[in-house]
């Protein structure tokens, strides 16, 4: 059965920071959006959202026809999905949540019709367990703020067909994403297990009384974090190499791997460790909102991403290179 690509009604499930997100790539895509969310209060808090995020997106550029006035709000799951030519479930990470909703899910939806998750470390084999027609079923993991940030991570499950994984790839790609094969099923898939590895050793420096939460968000906004955002790390450490390359950084900087400079393993949450890390995030915070802080990371964003975009193109290169 060939899968519907070509979209004009987003479902979203879930309206939280990340399913919001969604809603408001896919209206400024000039999408139709349906909208469910059991929680009290959930359409007014989306709305507010959205608003917060449109004036980035204006800046972005927005699709013909893209408008916040295409989003609606259903209280019935059922009719949510019953229209939708593509469905994106962006409920909290509880496996025994996610079975039931996508039991009832793919219920009410078409058999043709893609349904994604934005699931962060839950493995789709496990919770489309109970699902209709788990041949169309995968995950879509995207990165906050999904609006602005390109990334979606798809990931497949036992059961999900190869040309759902295409069709998948299709459809993120038209919302102006750049979709990423994870070629097996593992918990916290590629990006979020980096991002882990990372956050262990900054909670054991911060425990340690090494740096405080600035000074390690310096250390990677200042440093790694210029060179992540047009290279990444294996290229870098390429050029660190020197003329011989990845080969002689690796012979160089290998026999480093064998000393204990990392712990992997995450410290005890203490208290008092909690305590620190709040008590700093709190100092970098000063007396801005959480929604001023938000529009400065999607301007800062948008900065970030037009400079990139214009250096690659005077050097040869695709954005998607």
């Amino acid at each position: 059965m060939p899968f519907v690509t070509d979209i004009k009604i987003f479902a979203a499930l879930g309206t939280g920071v990340i399913g919001a997100g969604w809603i408001a790539r896919a209206l400024a895509h000039g999408l139709d959006v349906h909208a469910w969310d059991p929680a009290p209060g959930a359409e007014a808090a989306l709305r507010t959202r959205i608003a917060n995020a449109w004036p980035a997106l204006e800046k972005q550029g927005l699709a013909p026809g893209a408008s916040v006035q295409r989003l609606r709000f259903f209280a019935d799951l059922d009719a949510c999905v019953r229209d939708a030519d593509f469905i994106q479930e962006s409920a909290p990470e509880r496996l025994d949540l996610k079975l039931d909703l996508h039991a009832r899910i793919s219920a009410a939806a078409r058999a043709d019709v893609i349904i994604g998750s934005s699931t962060s470390g839950l493995l789709p084999s496990e919770f489309y367990a109970e699902a209709r027609h788990p041949e169309r079923c995968v995950v879509g993991h995207p990165f906050n703020p999904v609006y602005l940030l390109p990334l979606v991570e798809v990931v497949g499950g036992e059961r999900t067909a190869p040309e759902a994984v295409q069709a998948a790839i299709s459809i993120y790609s038209a919302l102006g994403m750049r979709p990423l094969h994870v070629r097996k099923e593992v918990p916290g898939f590629i990006a979020d297990r980096l991002l882990e590895a990372l956050w262990r050793e900054a909670l054991h420096l911060v425990n340690d009384g090494v740096a405080t939460t600035g000074e390690i968000d310096d250390a990677i906004r200042f440093g790694a974090g210029l060179r992540w955002s047009f290279m990444g790390t294996f290229l870098t450490y390429t050029l660190a190499g020197g003329d011989a390359g990845m080969r002689h950084f690796m012979a160089q900087f290998g026999p480093a791997l064998k000393l204990p400079w990392t712990y992997l393993q995450a410290p005890e949450l203490t208290e008092q460790l909690i305590d620190d890390v709040v008590a700093g995030t709190t100092v970098q915070q000063g007396q801005r909102s959480l929604a001023e802080l938000e529009r400065y990371r999607d301007d800062c964003l948008l900065a970030v991403l037009g400079a990139i975009r214009e250096t690659k193109a005077r050097h040869g290169f695709d954005f998607e290179d």
